[in-house]
């Protein structure tokens, strides 16, 4: 990963990274080294599946607390303030109308670290997301994606 790649993502989506990593540094740390000092005093380390499971947990935490130090540091804050209310941006709500299925859907556009399709966030690099940034309403997007050619209406936005 090259050290000028920047994570888009909403104040919330920070702050909630900031939060979870002061945990794993703090708590999770604390509970993964008793885990560890318990299992060593199982004896013989050799055959000891408790103090290998507990080495693997604690492997497990600091590649999870490397990659959450990466992402705040390389963090890029998107302010609402800073978007037009009428134009898809990061962050927006958009109601879009498939007219290849013929159906309304909606979809909230986020960083990538905070996309969940199966929760309507998808990311501003995805193809959707991607197509749609900068749109108004009322504007028909074509979308190349891996399925094929797609095509959307945009028929709502909703910053802030």
């Amino acid at each position: 990963m090259s050290a000028e790649s920047k994570f888009k993502m909403s104040q919330e989506r920070y702050d909630s990274l900031v939060e979870e990593l002061h945990y794993l540094e703090t708590v999770r740390e604390k509970e993964v080294s008793e885990l560890i000092k318990e299992a060593r005093s199982f004896g013989d380390l050799s055959e000891n599946s408790e103090y290998d499971e507990a080495k693997t947990e604690q492997g497990k935490l600091y590649s999870k607390i490397a990659e959450m130090k990466v992402l705040i540091e390389n963090a890029e804050i998107i302010e609402k303030s800073e978007m037009a209310d009428d134009v898809v941006n990061l962050s927006s709500r958009v109601k879009l109308h498939d007219e290849d299925e013929n159906e309304d859907i909606e979809y909230h556009i986020v960083g990538s670290q905070e996309a969940n399709p199966m929760q309507g966030r998808i990311s501003d690099e995805s193809p959707i997301g991607r197509a749609i940034l900068g749109h108004r309403v009322g504007d028909t997007v074509v979308v190349e994606a891996p399925a094929g050619e797609m095509r959307f209406t945009v028929l709502e936005i909703t910053n802030g």
